[in-house]
């Protein structure tokens, strides 16, 4: 790795030549994966090598059940592809791969490890959790700032917090040193964008223009400060989700410097972008240009498109993933841009990923305007004739139409009927529980623009969010009201939490740094999220749905396991409102008592109730 400095000189030099000085040793400057295991599922692994001329190397390998069953040499001179099997019986130790050309010879040391655990033994995420989502460089700063966290990197990039798309210094122990601040909401998860190397020029502090695929970028800290991260979390009771980019690598990889072969990336030229169309993918109809340019497209121009039906490519980042899990434990994936890669090759990539891994869980990235684009690419699937073995999708939904469904007064067309219109199309997906919802993200703008004079309709999409199907994820800074749009700068909606940097006057990690309005927006979200994660947690979890169409502005909903129960009724207008209850008699027969969560009361049902402007009942039939 260059990332583990590996500079490997020859064990012998070779012969002198003709003018009789020594010839230059044989020199590896990378490997990757750095390491592997004995014991997994797949017996195949692939080792790339980098160094100069190391093609033309001669390559022998001598270790108890390991055999080299493939030399591949590529286009550049300068890697070397293996490819081993490694048999069950294989035992952990350290594998001398010798390399020798023209009499110029070096010995890389690979280590095989055992494994901790099985692969059985990882736990992923799903509709039991809550995501928090977070973007490291503005979340929180803990490193030293006296520190130089820019050594090796050829754009060390100053912080500077007053440009919005600029690198402001949040890094992994930031997030280590709040760990009881996200555990204190009640969420069960976090989600971190990026936190691989993006040595970039301008600094690419969002994380998603990757140089190095086995390197924590410095900036945020190492390798084992992220393994360190992980384990904090998860001995607080925190799953840790780690977003990782294969459609596209950082123009500034060494792959771009030296292409393995000529097709390690599509359009190399690089002046060919994505249309952007993902209906290219689906569509009966569509022309070999138009998809051509969405798939193979590069994404910007900072990010060229790497190539996955490469079989080489597609192994060395079905490795990476594995890789990640299994050194640092990571409890699930989030693909980006997932369509806009090859589908076969993704789909393979899945389909090991969980090979080794069954109970893990990854969401793919897949960004459409409508239920039946998303549903596309949910495992088992028929109205695909691919399988994509993705279990998790992203429904865009509520960050395209969110805000309008929940601030709109409810008639027959508008305000909560989108939302339920939008349930309403959930037979296109295999599994709707897992379905990731979310109001916003750090590709959106905020669902809140500024902050809101009251916060009844915030509330109540709070409140749906956490109690209908999918697994919810929520965007850091939501539990405090941060707001804002993406318009003129993606920065905008990606602000710094406050009190998370070094100088802040204000923290907002803390009830007495926040305002009252965000104290009572902060006291509302964690009193849902501690009642979802603790005693609701099976009924919203795996409870079934079934929903009433909002009439006269009530929209109600119920989830139901076994004998326990949870009604959700919302007042969709900015008015109080009396109504019958007939309509939902058959989840709420009149004179039944329930508790309702919200105001901690108990409720009588009653064949006509007054709900307030834009109240909120979360009614449990338990105390």
């Amino acid at each position: 790795m260059k990332r583990l400095s590996l500079l490997l000189l020859g064990l012998a030099a070779g012969a002198a030549s003709v003018f009789g000085a020594r010839k230059a040793p044989l020199e590896v400057t990378n490997v990757e994966p750095p390491c592997w295991w004995t014991g997994m599922v797949s017996d195949s692994l692939q080792v790339l090598l980098t160094g100069p001329g190391i093609a033309a190397a001669d390559v022998s390998v001598d270790y108890p059940g390991i055999s080299l069953v493939e030399d591949v040499r590529l286009d550049s001179p300068n890697y070397k592809l293996l490819y081993f099997t490694i048999s069950p019986e294989t035992l952990p130790g350290t594998m001398d791969i010798r390399l020798s050309v023209k009499g110029r010879k070096c010995t890389v040391p690979y280590p095989l490890l055992a494994r901790d655990r099985r692969g059985e033994d990882y736990t992923g995420f799903d509709a039991s959790d809550v995501l928090y989502l977070l973007m490291p460089d503005r979340f929180a700063k803990g490193l030293d700032p006296k520190l130089d966290l820019t050594a090796g990197l050829e754009y060390p990039v100053a912080n500077d917090r007053s440009n919005p798309n600029g690198r402001h210094g949040g890094d992994m122990k930031g997030v280590a040193d709040h760990l009881d601040y996200i555990d204190s909401l009640g969420v069960t998860a976090i989600w971190l964008c990026p936190v691989l190397e993006n040595d970039m020029p301008g600094g690419s502090y969002h994380g998603y223009a990757t140089t190095d695929y086995y390197r924590i970028d410095p900036r945020f800290g190492s390798n084992d400060d992220w393994t360190s991260l992980v384990a904090e979390a998860q001995k607080k009771g925190l799953k840790v989700v780690m977003d990782m980019i294969f459609n596209h690598s950082g123009s500034n990889h060494p792959w771009m410097k030296d292409m393995p072969m000529k097709d390690w990336y599509n359009h190399p030229e690089g002046d060919v972008l994505t249309n952007f169309r993902l209906t290219t993918v689906h569509d009966p109809y569509a022309s070999d240009y138009d998809l051509d340019h969405t798939v193979n497209g590069w994404f910007v121009k900072e990010m060229p498109d790497l190539n996955q039906r490469n079989p080489h490519v597609m192994k060395y980042l079905t490795q990476n993933s594995i890789w990640w899990i299994e050194t640092s434990k990571i409890n699930g994936i989030r693909m980006d841009t997932y369509p806009y890669a090859d589908m076969e090759g993704m789909s393979r990539w899945a389909a090991d990923v969980l090979r080794e891994y069954p109970e893990f869980n990854i969401v793919g990235e897949c960004w459409y305007g409508n239920e039946a684009g998303g549903a596309f690419w949910q495992r088992g699937n028929r109205l695909n004739p691919k399988e994509t073995n993705l279990p998790t999708v992203m429904d865009f939904h509520y960050i395209i139409n969110g805000r309008k469904a929940f601030n709109d007064q409810t008639d027959p067309w508008n305000g909560l009927n989108g939302i339920y219109d939008h349930l309403s199309q959930d037979f296109l997906y295999p599994d709707p529980q897992k379905i990731l919802t979310f109001l916003d993200n750090h590709d959106s703008d905020r669902f809140l623009l500024e902050e809101p004079d009251s916060l009844g309709s915030w509330k109540q999409a709070q409140a749906f969010l956490l109690t209908s199907r999918g697994i919810p994820q929520i965007y850091y800074g939501t539990e405090i009201l941060m707001n804002g749009s993406k318009e003129g700068s993606d920065g905008y909606v990606r602000r710094d939490f406050p009190g998370g940097f070094p100088g802040d006057t204000v923290s907002a990690f803390t009830a007495e740094g926040r305002s009252e309005k965000q104290n009572e927006a902060w006291d509302f979200l964690s009193k849902l999220l501690h009642w979802r994660r603790g005693e609701a947690n099976d009924v919203i979890a795996r409870g079934r749905l079934k929903h009433f169409m909002p009439q006269n502005g009530i929209y109600a909903y119920e989830r139901r396991l076994g004998d326990r129960q949870v009604v959700v009724l919302m007042n969709g207008n900015d008015t109080p409102l009396t109504v019958t209850m007939e309509r939902t008699a058959e989840v709420l027969p009149y004179g039944s008592r329930r508790h309702d969560v919200i105001s901690g009361e108990e409720v009588t049902i009653a064949e006509e109730m007054t709900f307030a402007p834009r109240q909120i009942m979360i009614l449990q039939n338990w105390p």
